[in-house]
């Protein structure tokens, strides 16, 4: 098992098999990343993977789509297109509610 935090919904900390999708673990365990295809269309699961990088699978031609070299440099992924192969800690930005 690995571990994953979900450093913008205060630190929670939960585990998941090797070779897990980043947002299914982060719907079923409720880490709170932002999604609405989840299918890589419209890149609202940005999100940026704060620790432990390179335990994550090779940028998707789909992510390429929405993020720029410098944010995939800066390790930002697409929650729905990222597995996960080792401990990992992830952010994203919080969208204001709107009214």
């Amino acid at each position: 098992m690995i571990e994953i935090t979900f450093l913008t919904n205060d630190r929670k900390v939960v585990s998941a098999p090797i070779n897990s999708n980043l947002l299914r673990v982060s719907l079923r365990e409720k880490g709170g990343i932002p999604f609405k295809c989840g299918g890589g269309l419209c890149g609202t699961c940005k999100c940026r993977i704060e620790r432990g990088l390179e335990h994550t699978d090779p940028v998707k031609p789909k992510e390429r789509n929405h993020l720029s070299q410098e944010e995939l440099a800066e390790g930002y992924r697409m929650a729905c297109q990222t597995f996960v192969n080792g401990d990992i800690s992830v952010s994203w930005q919080v969208k204001p509610a709107v009214r």
